[in-house]
């Protein structure tokens, strides 16, 4: 599972790297500042959520067995789907309604980021 993982955080990141590419080369001169600020907000947090579930896919594999990790993988998945795509939508296509997807991979990346608290009581030890 953590494998698995492990590749999709690397496509995650390779996909990061294209859409920031794309936009900074081939959408700057045809979206508005407006449209641009929100194209960038998709790169950035698709970034931060990409090394978030790399680094999760590095912890130790003790923390694998808690479901909570998986859920959390899962979770940073369908948060930059949902968040950093609808934005790439948005600021591409103009299509306002749009915007009200985006709170949902937010949501879902609160879940995530309390899905890895969560997981820590796997590495609980008698001794902690």
């Amino acid at each position: 599972m953590q494998k698995q993982y492990l590749t999709l955080a690397g496509v995650l990141g390779a996909i990061a790297v294209i859409v920031g590419a794309f936009g900074a080369h081939g959408l700057e001169s045809r979206l508005d500042e407006e449209m641009m600020a929100v194209y960038q907000t998709g790169v950035q947090y698709h970034f931060y959520h990409a090394i978030a579930l790399l680094a999760l896919c590095l912890a130790p594999s003790a923390l694998w067995t808690s479901k909570s990790a998986v859920w959390a993988a899962r979770l940073f998945i369908i948060g930059t789907v949902f968040f950093s795509g609808s934005l790439y939508i948005l600021a591409i296509s103009g299509i306002k309604w749009l915007g009200a997807i985006t709170p949902f991979g937010g949501t879902a990346w609160i879940a995530a980021w309390i899905c890895v608290a969560l997981s820590a009581k796997a590495l609980s030890t008698p001794e902690n």
